[in-house]
């Protein structure tokens, strides 16, 4: 029990390192922080006294000097969505290599949380890496003026980013259900506030047009699981035989909805998801989707922090073919009841 009569074990400081290397605390200090200013033998020393006695250098206190924490922040929109698993993993393992660590913030798909993130977070972090940030580009601007930030799915000015290419996953997307016979397809839209929503409708609609595909969009909608039945039947109001869905998280629950309704899938209509997150294989049907580049948007967001990685990067996203989608049947009720079904 330590002296303030906490039984836990109290942390080693530099004084306990620099007492059991024998040497002046700030001979320690320099040795584990600037290791250029000792000897290569008291070097050595120190560090195999430090890893001997478990000490762990209080970042704060190494950053009065020189105003760095070696701290990054991560804020992605929700932190419950699976498809930022990859985004976080990627991130800290690059960052890690670079002798940094990683902060996470949780935005919950609210521009006033996001913003408040980062005026807190401003204050002992060396840089921002943001997921789909919410806020406007008004609004974001002067939070973002001290720090170095780089931002995955959403071009702002004056920041380097990356994005995933939705116009060849839109593309693919459509050349897909078109080529199964599909000549009417909906867009469950995702928020208002995603960019990455925008670019999907824009491009959907694009490569319908240059299908000959009827094309509708129906929303907004929460990036959600909950979302699935109101989608679901938005999307089937139109009589459209092929749903494509802002994200996985909606698609899934949209089948799980058509699935309560009694309506086949892809016998009646088919649906396509976004990102290929953890459970879009094993969902009922497994789901066709086109893959999110999570991972590596993850590493160059470090990179683009810390000036290791090429301008903007644009990172494939390519269609995932499962049981989801398939043969459009040649006509469809609207509103989700199939032809025959009170027959039956």
């Amino acid at each position: 029990m330590n002296h303030t009569g906490d039984a836990r074990p109290r942390a080693v400081t530099i004084y306990d390192v620099a007492r059991a290397a024998g040497v002046a605390t700030s001979t320690a200090s320099r040795a584990l922080s600037n290791p250029g200013r000792v000897s290569e033998r008291t070097r050595a020393h120190v560090a195999e006294v430090a890893e001997r006695l478990g000490y762990v250098p209080n970042r704060m206190a190494q950053a009065l000097p020189s105003g760095r924490t070696g701290l990054f922040a991560l804020l992605v929109p929700d932190v419950t969505n699976p498809h930022h698993v990859g985004l976080i993993r990627g991130a800290e393992a690059q960052a890690a290599a670079a002798g940094h660590s990683i902060v996470l913030a949780d935005g919950q798909e609210d521009a006033a949380i996001e913003a408040a993130h980062l005026r807190r977070l401003g204050s002992f972090v060396d840089g921002f890496l943001l997921v789909s940030p919410r806020g406007s580009a008004d609004d974001l601007a002067p939070l973002l003026r001290r720090h170095p930030a780089a931002v995955f799915n959403r071009p702002l000015a004056g920041l380097p980013g990356v994005v995933a290419d939705i116009d060849a996953a839109s593309a693919q997307t459509v050349e897909h259900l078109a080529g199964l016979g599909h000549r009417t397809l909906v867009y469950l839209r995702g928020p208002e506030t995603s960019w990455a929503d925008g670019e999907r409708r824009r491009t959907l609609t694009a490569h319908a047009e240059r299908h000959g595909v009827s094309f509708h969009a129906v929303g907004p909608h929460a990036p959600v699981l909950g979302s699935g039945s109101a989608a679901a039947e938005a999307g089937l109001a139109t009589g459209a035989t092929a749903l494509v869905a802002f994200n996985d998280l909606i698609a899934i629950g949209v089948l799980q909805h058509l699935e309560r309704a009694g309506v086949p899938v892809p016998g009646d209509v088919s649906v396509v998801g976004a990102d290929d997150v953890f459970g879009a294989s094993f969902c009922h049907p497994p789901l066709t989707t086109v893959t999110s580049p999570a991972e590596p948007a993850g590493r160059a967001l470090v990179d683009l922090v810390t000036g290791t990685a090429p301008d903007d990067p644009v990172l494939p996203s390519v269609l995932v073919v499962r049981e989801s989608t398939g043969p459009a049947r040649s006509s469809r009720s609207p509103r989700g009841v199939p032809f025959g079904a009170a027959n039956r």
